[in-house]
C-alpha cells in the first residue's frame, strides 16, 4: 500500500496534501502536480511510501530541476511509483515520457549520483564475470540525493538512517508533523 502526500511551504509554515497517486503515470505528472501546489513558487516536497520497503522524496523549488531521493532503489524498482523515480535516477530509456536533459539528482553533469550498495551487492554473475546487460544495477540502498533537505532541516546523515515511519520523521523535522497527519 502506498502513502503519498504533498508539503507546500508558505510564509505560515507547511501546507499538506493527499495525493491521489492514480492520476500519476509518470515523474513528469508528480512533478506537474507538485509545482501546482506551490505557492508562489516556494519549495514543495513530495513525500512517496510503501509500507515500510521504501520512501521516495521529490523536491520542487520553483522552475528548478528537481531533486530525488529513495531509500532503497531496488525495493522502489520492484513498485510502479518507485520505478519512475529509481528509472529517472538511474538514467532508464524506458519511460517513453522522459524529462529530457533534467538532472532531477541534484548533482552537476558529470557527478556521479550518491548510490550506497549494501554489503555484499554484487554486479557479478555466479562465474565471477562482470555482468554485461547495457543497464546501471539498481542499488539495493539509497539513491539521489541525500542532501535534498540539509537547508530545511533533515541533514543528509539523518535521511540516510531513517527506517519504519521515515515520512513522520522527515516531516517532524520539517515542523509539519501535524499537517501531514492530517492528511494520513
Amino acid at each position: 500500500m502506498y502513502f503519498a502526500a504533498l508539503l507546500a511551504r508558505t510564509e505560515d509554515g507547511w501546507e499538506a496534501s493527499d495525493t491521489d497517486l492514480d492520476n500519476v503515470e509518470s515523474l513528469t505528472d508528480l512533478i506537474d502536480l507538485a509545482r501546482s501546489t506551490a505557492v508562489d513558487d516556494d519549495t514543495v516536497v513530495a513525500l512517496i511510501e510503501q509500507e515500510d520497503a521504501w520512501f521516495g522524496v521529490v523536491r520542487v523549488d520553483g522552475e528548478e530541476d528537481p531533486r530525488i531521493f529513495v531509500s532503497n532503489a531496488a525495493a522502489a524498482s520492484r513498485s510502479s511509483y518507485g520505478s519512475m523515480l529509481t528509472d529517472e535516477l538511474l538514467g532508464s530509456d524506458e519511460e517513453e515520457d522522459e524529462l529530457d536533459e533534467l538532472n532531477l539528482d541534484g548533482t552537476e553533469d558529470g557527478e556521479d549520483v550518491v548510490a550506497v550498495f549494501e554489503q555484499g551487492t554484487s554486479t557479478e554473475d555466479l562465474d565471477g564475470e562482470e555482468e554485461e546487460t547495457g543497464a546501471e544495477p539498481v542499488p539495493a540502498g539509497p539513491l539521489g540525493d541525500p542532501r535534498l533537505l540539509d537547508d530545511l532541516g533533515v541533514g543528509h546523515k539523518e535521511l540516510l538512517d531513517l527506517d519504519g515511519d521515515a515520512l513522520s520523521q522527515i516531516a517532524e523535522s520539517l515542523g509539519a508533523t501535524e499537517v501531514l497527519e492530517a492528511v494520513r
